[in-house]
């Protein structure tokens, strides 16, 4: 089969043809027909991840048809279109990940390949208003969003979030996903154009956080919030307790721009504000994830689809914030 390969840090993506993965009981193989590329991958790529290991097939999200099937598997399964879910081995506790935790694409080979064998439990039948590209957006990035907005923030109808960042993967499904819902959405973002997209898509508004005073201009657009989603940390933090309303809630699930910065104690405890933390999702999650996409009829927001054979090249586009929504790996 062809795959995409990382041998070593800083190293470019090779397409090589490999063995196909050995299955083993209770596992499938799915014929990957595409995959998406998240910010892990580019921070496997730059070594600066927990747990490295070369080669390498990246890869966490993944759509495709089932092939062939291993011992103890219905045989109906064969030929089914399916999603993957890339979180793996999540323990028995809901509230967190147990400690044989992993994610697909490192240490376990992922889904830049024509091929993956997964556990049955990982898969489950594609959303069929999706194409496979469409699909393969939403694994990982949607699970943390979800898990993000409801399972950890309560998110409600009405509330007033604050999505910053827009324009990431994630960023964009919890924009989707909290307009979908009922909530009054507004984002931060790099730049006025991605403002506007957040805006096309449905944000009642949005400042760049460039601007110095972006904390005062989204004070003067709102009331304040409910809700924050976070995925940088870095000194725009210790804004968030002053934009957040009285019983807030501010969900972290990244540090792109740094560590926690100092922040002022004394607004979480007298506005009784919550800052909570969070990592991809259970399976629980993730199937209430789908239901969820089928309920709204979600589809993705898809910035470029490239072949497999230029994975290297998406990467360079996505090192440099480029991208609005998901970048997706066509595969033949």
């Amino acid at each position: 089969m062809k795959a995409v390969v990382l041998n070593g840090v800083k190293q470019p993506l090779n397409l090589i043809e490999t063995q196909l993965p050995t299955l083993l009981n209770g596992q499938v193989l799915v014929q990957i027909k595409a995959a998406a590329i998240n910010r892990r991958d580019w921070w496997i790529k730059e070594g600066k991840y927990a747990g490295l290991k070369f080669p390498i097939i990246l890869g966490s999200d993944g759509a495709g048809i089932v092939h062939s099937v291993g011992g103890g598997v219905d045989n109906e399964w064969i030929g089914q279109e399916v999603i993957i879910n890339p979180s793996l081995n999540w323990g028995d506790n809901e509230s967190f990940q147990g400690p044989k935790f992993e994610i697909l694409g490192l240490p376990q080979n992922g889904t830049f390949a024509q091929f993956v064998a997964l556990d049955i439990a990982q898969v489950y039948k594609k959303p069929t208003f999706l194409s496979f590209e469409q699909a393969a957006a939403i694994p990982l990035s949607g699970l943390t969003a979800f898990r993000a907005l409801f399972p950890k923030a309560n998110l409600q109808k009405e509330q007033t979030v604050l999505i910053a960042g827009a324009g990431g993967g994630t960023a964009t499904f919890a924009l989707l996903f909290a307009v979908a819902f009922g909530a009054n959405v507004y984002v931060t973002a790099g730049n006025k154009q991605k403002v506007g997209k957040a805006i096309l898509m449905g944000a009642k508004g949005g400042v760049c956080y460039k601007d110095e005073d972006w904390d005062t201009q989204l004070l003067n657009l709102t009331n304040g919030f409910d809700v924050i989603i976070d995925s940088a940390l870095g000194s725009g933090f210790a804004k968030y307790p002053t934009i957040t309303k009285p019983g807030g809630r501010i969900v972290l699930f990244g540090g792109t721009a740094g560590n926690m910065p100092e922040i002022n104690g004394r607004q979480i405890f007298w506005k009784q504000l919550q800052i909570l933390g969070t990592t991809m999702g259970s399976p629980k999650d993730f199937e209430a994830m789908i239901a969820f996409v089928n309920q709204h009829q979600i589809k993705p927001i898809i910035d470029e689809v490239f072949d497999l054979a230029v994975a290297d090249f998406a990467f360079k586009k996505m090192e440099n914030y480029g991208q609005f929504g998901k970048m997706v790996l066509r595969i033949n």
